[in-house]
C-alpha cells in the first residue's frame, strides 16, 4: 500500500540513514572542492555536522517527532563545522521547526518544511551565492510544491521526484559558477546535500543502504559524471533485512512443500524458522532480498503480520549510542579558571609558531583548528564558556569558519559576542595588533574591521589532483601559491612559486611583508627565501617567523 504519511520512527530512521550516506561519501565529496588542495573539507564537515545530530537521535525515543526534531535541530546545531556544514543545519533547523508539533507528516507538510528550510539557510548567509548547495535545496523545495499542486501526494514518487530533480539542479550548478565549471565538477555542498536525501529516501522504500563511494575518473570527477561505485569493506552483518510474516494457506502444505520453501529461503538467506501450523505457516528469515521471501511465500496464499525491520540500521543506531556514552564516559581534564576580564579574544589558530604568536599578543584562548579542520560550533560555545570575559572578540582566521562562529554567537547569552570576519591567520595577527585598551568594544571591532581589509593573504601548498582553474594548468604534486580571490601561480619548484606569489601581491602601497613558515620547511631554507623576498622588494620590511602550520609551506601577508 502506498504511503502517505512519515511518523517520527520512520523520519528518525531516514535520517540516520541520510547520515550514513553522506559518511560513506564523504572522501568523495572532498575531491569535488574545487581547489585541489590537501585540506578539501566539504564531505568531511557536512559528515561531521550531521553525525553530531545523528549521535543525539539515537538516543531519544524515536517515537516523539518533538523529540526527534530537537535532536536534529540541536545536534546540528552545535556539531556544525564549515560553511557547508552550518548551511546543512540551518536546511535542518528549518525543517524540524516547522514539523514539530506533527504526529505525522504528509507531502504538504514537507512541502511547508522544504521551504521553511530553505528560508531559514538562505537568512543565515550574509551573501547567498547560487551554484551552492543552497541552490540544489531551493530546487527540491521549488519541486515539491509543484508536485503538491499537482496533486501527488504519495509519498514514494513525491519523494523520490523532489530527488531527481536536486540531481538535476546539481548537475547545473558548474552553468551557475564558472570556477565549478572551469574545475570541471559539481558543487560539492549540493553533492553532500543530494547524497543525505538519498540514503533518506532509501531508508523510507526500506532498501538496503548503500555505503559504496564513487570512484573518481583520474584525479576528479567531471560535471555531471559521478563516475563507477567501488565496495567498501561488508558489514558483519551478512543478512541485513530480519523479515517476518504469516501464509494464510490457500491449499494443503505438505512436507515437501515445506521443504522445497525452506531450501529456497536458505538459498537467499540464514536464521530460516517455518512452522506450519493447520492453515497457516509463520516464517522468519534474514535476507537481502525481503521481495523474493515474499513472492515465494505469496504462492501458498495471502499474507498478514507482516514485518521487515533494516538490521544494519538498527545496528548503526547501537553504534551511536555506544559512542556517545564512552564520549560522556570519558574523564575530561580541568583547565583553571581565568581571571575576569572586561575583553578578551578568542582565535582559531593551528602551528606551534602560530599560536605562540597569538598568545604573545594577548589572546586568551586558542581552538586549534583552521585549513586542516574547521572547528564546530560546539567548539566555540565551549572556548566561550571558558573564557571568563563579558565582551568576547572571535577571530575566525578563516573563511570557512566565521560561518560557525556566528552561530555559536547567536547561542550565548550573558557575554557580549563580537566576530571579526577574519579570512586568515595574518589577518587575525593584524586585528589583534590593532586592538587597544582604551577604546570601547565597538570602537575596538570598527578599527579591526577597517585594518583587515587592507591585508593581502599568500599561501603556498601542493595540488592533490590535475585541474585547470584561474586559467592555469595544474598537476597532482605541484605547488600552488594561493591569494585572497584564486590561483596566483602553480609549478613544480617551490621558491619559484612562493616568489611569484609574493610578486602578485606586492604592490607601490605594500610597507611590509610578513612570511610564516610551516612545520614542513627547514629554518635554513625560510631564511633563504626571506633574503630573497628581502633583495626583490628594498623598499618593504621583511618579517621571518616560524609558524609551525602542517599543509601550507608559506603563509605570507603584504599590508
Amino acid at each position: 500500500m502506498a504511503l502517505k504519511t512519515i511518523d517520527a520512527k520512520m523520519l528518525s530512521r531516514m535520517f540516520l540513514a541520510g547520515a550514513k550516506n553522506l559518511d560513506s561519501k564523504k572522501e568523495w565529496i572532498n575531491e569535488l572542492n574545487v581547489f585541489p588542495v590537501p585540506d578539501g573539507d566539504t564531505g568531511t564537515n557536512m559528515t561531521m555536522t550531521i553525525m553530531s545530530a545523528a549521535k543525539e537521535v539515537a538516543g531519544i525515543d524515536m517515537e516523539d517527532m518533538s523529540a526527534v526534531c530537537k535532536a536534529i535541530s540541536s545536534g546540528s546545531l552545535r556539531g556544525a563545522r564549515g560553511n557547508s556544514g552550518v548551511i546543512l543545519s540551518q536546511l535542518f533547523r528549518g525543517f524540524t521547526k516547522s514539523v514539530a508539533d506533527k504526529k505525522e507528516l504528509n507531502a504538504a507538510d514537507l512541502c511547508v518544511a522544504f521551504d521553511k528550510a530553505v528560508e531559514t539557510a538562505y537568512k543565515a548567509v550574509m551573501k547567498p551565492k547560487e551554484g551552492t548547495i543552497l541552490t540544489v535545496a531551493k530546487g527540491g523545495a521549488a519541486k515539491a510544491g509543484e508536485l503538491l499542486e499537482e496533486g501527488r501526494t504519495e509519498l514514494d514518487d513525491f519523494i523520490g521526484e523532489v530527488l531527481r530533480h536536486m540531481e538535476e539542479v546539481l548537475a547545473q550548478t558548474p552553468e551557475l559558477l564558472p570556477v565549478l565549471k572551469q574545475a570541471g565538477v559539481v558543487d560539492s555542498g549540493g553533492q553532500g546535500l543530494v547524497e543525505v536525501i538519498r540514503g533518506a529516501y532509501e531508508a523510507f522504500q526500506g532498501k538496503e543502504i548503500d555505503l559504496s563511494a564513487p570512484a573518481l575518473s583520474g584525479d576528479k570527477a567531471p560535471a555531471g559524471n559521478y563516475g563507477s561505485y567501488q565496495a567498501q569493506a561488508e558489514t558483519d552483518i551478512k543478512f541485513g533485512y530480519c523479515t517476518e510474516f504469516i501464509i494464510m494457506l490457500n491449499r494443503t502444505f505438505n512436507i515437501k512443500m515445506e521443504m522445497d520453501f525452506k531450501e529456497y529461503l536458505e538459498s537467499i538467506g540464514d536464521s530460516i524458522v517455518v512452522v506450519a501450523d493447520d492453515d497457516i505457516v509463520k516464517v522468519h528469515v534474514h535476507t537481502n532480498d525481503p521481495g523474493f521471501a515474499i513472492q515465494r511465500a505469496l504462492k501458498y496464499g495471502a499474507l498478514s503480520n507482516l514485518k521487515i525491520d533494516n538490521m544494519r540500521l538498527e545496528h548503526q543506531e547501537k553504534l551511536f549510542k555506544m559512542s556517545e556514552q564512552q564520549k560522556e564516559g570519558a574523564a575530561k581534564e580541568k583547565e583553571p579558571v581565568m581571571e575576569k576580564k572586561d575583553t578578551a579574544f578568542i582565535a582559531v589558530s593551528i602551528g606551534e609558531g602560530l599560536n605562540e604568536i597569538f598568545k604573545g599578543l594577548g589572546v586568551d584562548y586558542i581552538i586549534e583548528g583552521g585549513q586542516t579542520m574547521n572547528p564546530s560550533t560546539e567548539d566555540m560555545l565551549n572556548a566561550i564558556d571558558k573564557v571568563n570575559a563579558d565582551h568576547i572578540i572571535i577571530l575566525p582566521n578563516n573563511k570557512n569558519i566565521i560561518l560557525a562562529a556566528n552561530q555559536a554567537k547567536s547561542l550565548v547569552e550573558g557575554k557580549e559576542i563580537f566576530v571579526i570576519p577574519t579570512k586568515t591567520v595574518p589577518q587575525g595577527i593584524t586585528a589583534v595588533i590593532n586592538y587597544v585598551p582604551d577604546l570601547s568594544v565597538e570602537e575596538n571591532v570598527a578599527v579591526m574591521e577597517e585594518e583587515i581589509g587592507k591585508v593581502k593573504t599568500g599561501q603556498v601548498t601542493y595540488a592533490v589532483r590535475d585541474t585547470s582553474i584561474d586559467d592555469k594548468e595544474i598537476k597532482q604534486g605541484d605547488y600552488m601559491g594561493i591569494g585572497d580571490k584564486g590561483i596566483l601561480s602553480a609549478g613544480e619548484e617551490k621558491k619559484t612559486v612562493a616568489l611569484e606569489m609574493v610578486k602578485e601581491m606586492v604592490d607601490g602601497d605594500v610597507e611590509l611583508i610578513s612570511i610564516y613558515y610551516g612545520e614542513d620547511v627547514e629554518k635554513e631554507e625560510a631564511e633563504a627565501f626571506g633574503r630573497e623576498v628581502e633583495g626583490n622588494y628594498p623598499g618593504c620590511d621583511v618579517e621571518l617567523q616560524y609558524g609551525g602550520q602542517p599543509i601550507y609551506y608559506y603563509v605570507v601577508s603584504a599590508e
